[in-house]
């Protein structure tokens, strides 16, 4: 029964990463780049789309490495490489999406990498 409820919340967390990403980028990111009262922040309103965009969509791929990390729980015991692989593809993921959304310019992509690699590195 427990591992198919962690089965389970593993699904529903794919299930709302994909309707996050899809329906925010849709109904909401589009509508809200079409106003022109966006902030200018470091000099253009392309800078707070990318943002917007790339904090957005980064929900989503942390909400599949809970997913992952939940399968993974249910599979108990798991060794610790798998977990630092885990937590190291998502930060991974992490680290693409704030660098190539913000072309570098929102150094969030330096701490992601560094939690990447550290994951991978301190669980091997």
């Amino acid at each position: 029964m427990e591992q198919a409820a962690l089965y389970f919340a593993a699904l529903l967390l794919v299930g709302i990463s994909f309707a996050h990403s899809y329906l925010g980028e849709r109904y909401l990111l589009m509508r809200l780049f079409r106003r022109c009262e966006l902030p200018r922040l470091f000099g253009s309103a392309e800078y707070t789309q990318r943002t917007l965009r790339f904090a957005w969509h980064v929900t989503s791929v942390a909400w599949l490495g809970f997913a992952a990390l939940l399968v993974l729980a249910a599979q108990a015991p798991v060794p610790a490489a798998t977990l630092g692989w885990v937590i190291g593809a998502v930060f991974g993921a992490h680290f693409a999406i704030a660098l190539f959304g913000s072309r570098g310019r929102h150094y969030s992509w330096v701490v992601f990498l560094a939690v990447a690699v550290l994951a991978v590195l301190a669980l091997r």
